[in-house]
């Protein structure tokens, strides 16, 4: 049997038809546990344990594997697998290089500091920064992908008289608050029950922000977490705020304001002191309207549950640490860059008790993204991303937030914690070495039309294979292409990768169908953190530019680390 494609109107070119066969070191791999062609649940088991890393299997967890090959209409008899069904399971779900998702397994009893979060930018845009739609719908996606920051830009309307989100001195469409702050309740904890937070940037007169302050409240009730008058000298964990949402903004300058003006001395009211009668009103009236906008200052401020700061100001050092009061600063990612050169460690110190949030610079107009790894390695927690762009940075962001069972805090290494210091740019001991062998992949001619790739033959496939990391750990490399092959097999790919610091790295893969005169071709993405990486042989899922996961499209990729490395 062969495939057809038409190459005009009189004459097509054929080629071998598509077939989905292991490779010749799986066939292999099977029949150094099997007997005769046929695999027991015993031979299963020590497989999965040998291979597969999974030391604390039973036979329990082999049933299940046999019930997941069942469920891909592949069927073993008396209770034994042949390479077909061996072949499958390694490519089924189960068998993902990653724990399963919705499996929260870091400590999530540590100060909020302690964490990095899933962090959104301009979170009510469609599109770019410049003349986008705003809607509810980027919140509302993703809150349902685990993101657990959400930013909301305030702005009075054009009439002055209620607030508006809308990306100030843009020409892009406003939203309204009420709907943004509804969907926000409506889908906050749809992924996990961990907080979530609001930002605000707050551009409102103190009237506006009284209105805002009565909005939440009526719109989260007790969900709202509120500080009160306690001291804390460090936040609370994501465990202690199970289903809260925090509001996280500068407090209001009226109260700053009143708090560094040194009162007037009070003064005995005598007939010469008190105001003429003339005046009297007028003195009455002004002293009413200070004693609302105090009122409207106090009820917003009290419901900011974690203070910010901006870090704008060079003359400042905003990396002075209260040790009375933990809060949350703010810069671009221009702004870190600078600072990491020469104040990296003092990065680090303060984000072991401090929220540190790195936003976009304000010329990626079209939405797009910077590296988070400046962030990540020393320490910032709260990386916040166009969520709406698309590109490597984005899918590093997403594959960092597969860990944890995707809830959207990942706890910190020991490393960005400890009384020493980390410095990202040192140059450390080599820990481990990580091996990835690419052995096959499939599932491109059930995602994809026949034409998609080349009209007149199927693909070319190959993979680009890369680290992410501290700077002496990143690299990347590339398969060979495999030519015509709709099940691309890769016999020789093996890649090495020696880590410093594998606490802090990510491993993505990018495919690619290769053209001689045009652009390669996307053919699918995934970035997975290291930290939650299962050895063994994996079936490892690909995703779209946006990333959402292909249904049939994976990899087959063997994983190792040498030595076995124990992250802390």
């Amino acid at each position: 049997m062969s495939e057809s494609f038409k190459v005009c109107f009189c004459s097509s070119r054929s080629f071998k038809e598509k077939t989905r066969q292991p490779p010749v070191s799986i066939k292999r791999l099977f029949e150094a546990y099997s007997r005769n062609g046929k695999m027991s649940s015993k031979e299963l088991l020590r497989f999965v344990s040998e291979v597969q890393g999974e030391r604390q299997a039973g036979l329990d967890y082999v049933q299940d594997i046999f019930h997941s090959v069942k469920h891909h209409n592949v069927f073993h008899h008396h209770g034994l697998f042949d390479l077909n069904a061996f072949y499958r399971y390694l490519f089924s779900d189960p068998n993902s290089p990653l724990p399963l998702p919705g499996l929260v397994h870091h400590d999530m009893k540590a100060p909020l500091a302690h964490y990095f979060v899933y962090t959104g930018h301009t979170s009510y845009l469609t599109g770019n920064q410049v003349n986008s739609r705003s809607s509810v719908e980027p919140i509302v996606q993703a809150l349902r992908k685990g993101v657990k920051v959400i930013e909301l830009d305030l702005w009075p309307n054009p009439s002055g008289n209620a607030a508006e989100v809308r990306h100030g001195g843009t020409l892009t469409s406003h939203e309204d608050l009420q709907k943004c702050l509804s969907a926000i309740k409506d889908n906050a904890f749809h992924v996990s029950d961990y907080p979530v937070m609001i930002t605000l940037e707050d551009h409102l007169p103190p009237k506006l922000q009284g209105q805002v302050a009565k909005m939440l409240t009526k719109t989260f009730r007790e969900m709202l977490f509120r500080c009160g008058s306690e001291s804390r000298k460090h936040f609370p964990s994501p465990e202690e705020l199970r289903k809260k949402i925090l509001i996280s903004t500068k407090p209001p300058k009226e109260y700053l304001e009143r708090q560094t003006v040194q009162p007037t001395p009070m003064v005995k009211e005598t007939s010469w002191s008190r105001p003429a009668s003339s005046n009297n009103m007028a003195w009455r009236g002004e002293n009413k309207i200070l004693e609302e906008l105090e009122s409207e200052a106090v009820g917003y401020r009290d419901l900011i549950a974690i203070h910010a700061a901006n870090c704008k100001n060079p003359s400042k050092d905003c990396l002075s640490d209260d040790p009375e009061k933990p809060l949350r600063i703010s810069m671009d990612e221009q702004w870190l860059e600078t600072m990491v050169r020469t104040r990296g460690t003092d990065v680090v110190r303060f984000t072991q008790r401090n929220l540190v949030r790195i936003y976009p610079k304000g010329t990626r107009l079209d939405s797009s993204n910077f590296d988070p790894l400046v962030g990540w390695t020393h320490g910032t927690q709260l990386v916040a991303f166009n969520m709406q762009g698309h590109g490597k940075q984005l899918w590093i962001m997403q594959g960092m937030f597969r860990a944890n069972g995707g809830c959207g805090y990942v706890k910190k290494p020991r490393i960005l914690l400890e009384h020493t210091l980390f410095d990202p740019c040192k140059r450390f001991p080599i820990k481990t070495t990580l091996k990835v062998k690419l052995y096959t992949g499939e599932g491109w001619d059930l995602d994809f039309p026949q034409t998609h790739f080349d009209k007149y033959s199927p693909p070319d496939f190959f993979v680009k294979i890369g680290i992410e990391g501290v700077p002496r750990d990143t690299v990347s490399y590339r398969t060979e292409t495999a030519v015509d092959q709709w099940f691309p097999i890769w016999s020789n790919d093996e890649f090495l990768f020696q880590l410093s610091v594998p606490e802090l790295a990510l491993l993505w893969f990018k495919v690619q169908d290769y053209d001689n005169d045009t652009q390669n071709d996307f053919a699918g993405q995934t970035c997975l953190p290291l930290p939650e990486l299962k050895s063994g042989v994996r079936a490892v899922r690909l995703h779209d530019r946006a990333g959402r996961a292909y249904k049939n499209t994976r990899l087959l990729v063997g994983f190792a680390f040498d030595p076995p490395y124990m992250f802390r």
